[in-house]
Order: structure tokens, then C-alpha cells, then sequence
């Protein structure tokens, strides 16, 4: 299990745990033993996701967990395949299959991991327009997608309680629903201190979900 992917697993199971008054260690090291199984990347889903079955109060962590469990992959499974095993229709197939699976955070894993492969600090401009390219023609989903944040980038030179409050107008069918304040609020944050996490917390409308996001990130990135 790769380190980053390891924090931050647990990072968001015992936040959320917390704020939910819940039980984490069971499934923490249910999800744990998932990631770490010797099978293939689809069958590691398969048991994630029976997992999440088993523990149904942590449901709304599943498709975040896909993302976690897919960076993973990229970060250390796929090290023990073919060199050009993601060029493989093998791996085109899966990529068809799982389409539906999983969340936007994907991007900010894949964006944090070339930040540190670069050497370079996040920053949010950078994520949309060297990352994203949603000022490209062929990236027009991508900019659909983070509208609202392009709109509203100037949120990273203010506070938790004014981006909380623009992330309220994300409409419940969006993409980055539930999203669009932990994603904005590590660019104005990337490594909050207890106060500051607590202070995230008291503006967020889903307070356990959105905490748990934001410490995924926060965790993935250091």
C-alpha cells in the first residue's frame, strides 16, 4: 500500500469516524487488508466494495475509496506489471468498465503526485489551467466541471466560512457537490492545524463527509 494512500485512508476513516460517533478499527483494517490483497486490480474493487457492503455506515467514503484505491495502483501496483500495461487493452476494458466509479478527487491525486514528482507547490491556478487545461478546446468537460471554482479562485485568498458559503450554491447533481469546499479549501490550506481543521468543520454543510475529503487531501499530499 502506498504511504501517501496509507495516510490518507486512515486520515479520512478516523475523521469521519469521529465526527460520526462510529466505530473505525474493524473496517480500517478491512479496507487495509482490501488494498494491500495480492489479486488483480478488479478484484481488489470487488473487495472494497464488499467492504463497504459489510460496513454500511461508511457508505458515503466508497467512491473516494475507488479514487484511493486506483492512485494505488498507479502508485504501486502497476510497478509489478508490464511496462506498458496501461497502454493494454486490458487495462482499456477496465478503464470502460469502471467509468461511473469514483470522484473528481482522482484528479487531485494524480495532480498532487506530479507536484511532488516536480518538486512543486500546489496551487490552484496551476491544477486548472496546467493540469485540467480548461482553457483548452478539447478540455471543455473539464471546464464545465470546475466552473464554479474558475469563477471563484479569489476564494483561496479568504476563509473557510466565505468558501463554505459559495460551496452551497454547487448544485446536489454537480460533480464537485460536496467537493467544491474541501478541493478549494486545501489550496487556500494545504496543511491545516487542528484549530484550523475545526474551523473547516463549523461551516461545512456535510460536516463528517467534507472534513474526511479534506483530510484525504490534506494527508495525500504531505
Amino acid at each position: 500500500m502506498d504511504i501517501k494512500v496509507k495516510k490518507s485512508v486512515e486520515a479520512g476513516i478516523n475523521i469521519y469516524a469521529n465526527l460520526e460517533k462510529i466505530e473505525a478499527k474493524e473496517f480500517q483494517d478491512a479496507i487495509e487488508s482490501a488494498f494491500n490483497a495480492e489479486v488483480s486490480f478488479m478484484d481488489k474493487v470487488k473487495q472494497v466494495d464488499a467492504v463497504f457492503d459489510d460496513y454500511q455506515s461508511f457508505e458515503e467514503l466508497r467512491e473516494v475509496f475507488f479514487d484511493l484505491l486506483m492512485i494505488n495502483f498507479f502508485s504501486q501496483d502497476v510497478q509489478k506489471l508490464e511496462e506498458d500495461y496501461l497502454d493494454s487493452e486490458e487495462w482499456e476494458a477496465i478503464e470502460e468498465e469502471t467509468l461511473d466509479r469514483g470522484t473528481e478527487l482522482l484528479n487531485m491525486f494524480l495532480y498532487l503526485k506530479e507536484c511532488a514528482d516536480d518538486n512543486i507547490a500546489p496551487e490552484l491556478e496551476d491544477y486548472l489551467k496546467e493540469f485540467l487545461l480548461v482553457e483548452e478546446d478539447e478540455f471543455q468537460d473539464e471546464y464545465r466541471i470546475y466552473e464554479k471554482v474558475i469563477a471563484n479562485q479569489i476564494l483561496v485568498e479568504s476563509d473557510y466560512s466565505e468558501i463554505a458559503n459559495v460551496s452551497t450554491t454547487v448544485h446536489d447533481e454537480d460533480e464537485l457537490y460536496e467537493l467544491f469546499n474541501p478541493i478549494v479549501s486545501f489550496f487556500y490550506e494545504p496543511n491545516p492545524s487542528s484549530d484550523q481543521l475545526a474551523e473547516f468543520t463549523k461551516h461545512a454543510k456535510n460536516k463528517s463527509l467534507e472534513t474526511a475529503f479534506y483530510q484525504i487531501i490534506t494527508n495525500f499530499n504531505k
